[in-house]
This record gives C-alpha cells, sequence and structure tokens, in this order.
C-alpha cells in the first residue's frame, strides 16, 4: 500500500518515545512547518548547499592535469587523491550527529559551507603537496557533514513534502557536479590560464551558502521553529543503530551504488577512449551520464515516496546498469551514447538511497543517526572499487574482467537494496 504525506506525517506524530541518554533537539512536527518566506529560504538554502557538494571534487578531476605539473604531484599520489572524497566522507561524516545534537543542524550546515569555502580558497596557495591535501581534507569535511544532514533537514522542515524536497536537493547535487565538471576548464581559461584561480572560483558559491545558512540558522536560534508541537514525540533513538537490518542493507546498498557511481565518473572516458573514441567525445559522451541523472534525480524521490516498498525501483535502476555493461563490453564504441544513457539512469540509484534514508526512520533523530551511518558505511564500501578496476586493467591490459566486475556488483546491490526497501523503521527494529 502507498504511503500518503498525511499518513506519514500521522506516524511521525504519534511514534512512542524511546528513551535514549543523547537526546537531540526535537523537530517540530508537521503542523508547525515553516511557511511563507522563511519556507522559501529554507528550501533556496537546501538548494544552495546541494550545488557545493561536489564541485570541490568534479573541478579538481577536471583540472588534475594541470594541478600535478604545479605542484610536482606524482602518479601514485595523484591516483591516491582520488580515493581521498569518499575517506573523507565515510570518516568526518560520523561526526555530524553529534554536531547537529550540540548546535543544531541548521548551524552545523553553515559551519559545512564555511569550510567548503575556506578550503577552496586556500588549497590552492597554501603548503604544496602536504598544503593542498589537508585543505582539500577540510573542504570535504565540510562536504561530509553537509551530506548526511540533507536527509534530516528535509524530515525536519519539510515533512510532509519528503519526496518532493529530497528530489529537488538531489538534482541540485546533479547539476552541482555537472556544471563543475563541465565550466571548470573554460573558466580557468576566461581567468587567465591559472589552474589556482580556476580551483579557487568555486569558493564563490559556498560563500553564498553560507551567508543562506548564517541567516537560516539565526533564525532557528529565536526558538520559533524549534518547538515541537503539542502531542509530538520525543526524536529519540535509544540503541545503537547497528542493531538495526534495515540500517545495514541502506549502507550496503549505499556504498555499492557509490562504487558503480565512481567507477563510472572515473574511468569510464578511459573505456571509451581505449575503443578508440576520441578524448574530447570521450569527455562528453561521459558528462551525459551525470546529465541524465539531474531530471531523475528530481522525479525519482518523488516516485518513491509515493510506495510502501522502493525495491521495485532498485530492480529497475539494476536492470539499466547491467544493461549499460553488457553494451560497453559488446561494442564499448559502435553504442557508446546508449551506454552512457543506460549507465546515468543506473547512477541515479543516489536520490533513491536518499530518499530511502528519510523514509526508513520515523523521527528526526533516527534519520539523522541512520544518515550518518548508512552514508559513513557506504562510502567506504566504495573506496575499493575505483582502485580495483584501475588494477584489473593494467593486470590484463583490457577493460573485459573490469566491466564483467561492474556488472556484478549489480547483483548485492540489488540484494542490499530490496531489504533496504520494505518498509519499515530503524526506530522498531531497535
Amino acid at each position: 500500500m502507498a504511503h500518503t504525506a498525511d499518513e506519514e506525517v500521522t506516524t511521525a506524530g504519534t511514534a512512542a518515545p524511546t528513551p535514549a541518554p543523547d537526546t537531540p533537539e526535537p523537530a517540530p512536527a508537521a503542523g508547525r512547518a515553516p511557511a511563507g518566506w522563511h519556507a522559501r529560504l529554507l528550501a533556496a538554502g537546501l538548494v544552495i548547499a546541494a550545488l557545493n557538494l561536489r564541485p570541490a571534487v568534479t573541478s579538481l578531476g577536471a583540472l588534475m592535469k594541470e594541478v600535478r605539473a604545479g605542484l610536482g604531484m606524482g602518479g601514485a599520489l595523484a591516483g591516491l587523491l582520488t580515493s581521498v572524497p569518499a575517506l573523507c566522507f565515510a570518516l568526518f561524516g560520523l561526526a555530524a550527529p553529534r554536531l547537529a545534537r550540540r548546535w543544531g543542524p541548521a548551524a552545523v550546515v553553515c559551519a559545512g559551507m564555511t569550510a567548503i569555502a575556506a578550503g577552496l580558497v586556500l588549497r590552492p596557495f597554501l603548503g604544496g603537496v602536504p598544503g593542498f591535501l589537508v585543505l582539500s581534507a577540510l573542504a570535504l569535511a565540510g562536504i561530509a557533514v553537509s551530506n548526511v544532514l540533507m536527509p534530516v533537514v528535509v524530515k525536519r522542515w519539510f515533512p510532509d513534502r519528503v519526496g518532493t524536497m529530497t528530489g529537488l536537493y538531489s538534482m541540485a547535487v546533479a547539476g552541482g557536479a555537472g556544471i563543475a565538471g563541465a565550466v571548470t576548464v573554460p573558466l580557468t581559461h576566461a581567468l587567465g590560464g591559472s589552474w589556482r584561480l580556476g580551483l579557487l572560483s568555486w569558493a564563490v558559491l559556498a560563500a553564498v551558502a553560507a551567508l543562506t545558512w548564517l541567516a537560516i540558522s539565526a533564525r532557528g536560534r529565536t526558538g520559533e521553529d524549534a518547538a515541537p508541537a503539542p502531542g509530538a514525540a520525543p526524536a529519540a533513538v535509544g540503541t545503537s543503530i547497528t542493531r538495526s537490518p534495515t540500517a545495514w542493507a541502506l549502507g550496503i546498498f549505499f556504498g555499492l551504488q557509490a562504487t558503480g557511481a565512481y567507477i563510472v565518473m572515473g574511468w569510464l572516458p578511459a573505456i571509451f577512449r581505449d575503443a578508440g573514441v576520441s578524448a574530447s567525445t570521450a569527455g562528453l559522451i561521459s558528462a551525459l551520464t551525470m546529465v541524465v541523472g539531474v531530471p531523475l534525480s528530481f522525479i525519482l524521490p518523488r516516485v518513491a515516496a509515493r510506495l510502501s516498498h522502493q525495491g521495485v525501483l532498485v530492480v529497475v535502476l539494476a536492470v539499466f546498469g547491467l544493461s549499460g555493461y553488457t553494451g560497453l563490453w559488446l561494442a564499448p564504441a559502435g553504442g557508446a551514447w546508449v551506454w552512457a544513457v543506460l549507465l546515468g539512469i543506473s547512477n541515479s540509484a543516489f536520490p533513491l538511497a536518499l530518499t530511502m534514508i528519510g523514509m526508513r526512520a520515523r523521527t528526526g533523530a533516527g534519520v539523522v543517526r541512520l544518515s550518518a551511518f548508512a552514508q559513513s558505511v557506504g562510502y567506504l564500501i566504495s573506496i575499493p572499487g575505483p582502485l580495483l578496476v584501475g588494477w584489473l586493467n593494467g593486470a590484463t591490459g583490457g577493460w573485459n574482467w573490469p566491466i564483467a566486475l561492474m556488472a556484478s556488483l549489480m547483483v548485492p546491490q540489488i540484494v542490499a537494496g530490496v531489504l533496504a526497501g520494505r518498509d519499515r523503521t530503524v526506530e522498531d527494529e531497535i
């Protein structure tokens, strides 16, 4: 049976309280959701923050050759740098729940945007390779805590529009990644050809986001949106989230879909180029995988929120992925544009995973812990995938075994996604 928005709100408002040693500040019930200009400010802040969750990574990828030359960075270190984002997302994301309990989600997102801006401003100019890595980690830490708290912000302030708002910010995440990947090189040329200025330019967008969330967090401190409505249950999860099978299923699903996305983003151009596609065309084809995800990132969460079990969407997306990998195996150059579209559709499992995080917890406290756990576990799972694909390509001298690996990962992704999509909450399990 499909859930309606009203049913979700009723469930959230009537949950039995669960004792907890450290209960976060209570989220407003659906009846106290923001309205008017404040709702518009929150929606704008959500979109602007989401636009900042990938440019620090994709802009660096676009200028990696220039960065390596400018810093004297060796190939091994540059390769390791591609795994740093996932590692930082996993490690720093674990801090988000504690920070949100202490300061509130809005203030932590504001601090995250500030860290992104500071890291992007300083990393091109300070300390050579060590300084570049440390300041990249600062920006990635800001992204990590914001990654975790975006579903929490949606659940807290838009409890009756979880699917719509998740779709909105997921679309902004995909758009930010695609725009940064496509615009960074021409923007660098327009700024005189300096890769340092090209990377720094994305700090402007982060600064705008930080100011927006400063205004949101300042309003939150007035208490107008912090108090629960009468009868609302405390947002608490008492027992460790690791005791929830759904949390583990979500973490594994998140990790496997992230693995596929990182492999496609990192290695798809090389697969096409080795098949005889020109470098410029291979770049355009690969960018198509991200562009395809923009409208789907808005549509999928809205569809998922209306279903009681999201497993059917998991299976459908996986079928597109398996079809794309089969095409890459049989005729990588002949149907390159088609395979890119199929893989772009498959990679839309990311907004689906975010939507399920918001739906698999009844309370705000449940969402923040589930989001931190699933994303941290997931990003840790995703780290070896791109490295293993590169090793298999070097060891075999071709792409058949790497493509076979990519396709085989879709099987456990289906299993984990179907289990994570069942109509239950982590509070009920723990």
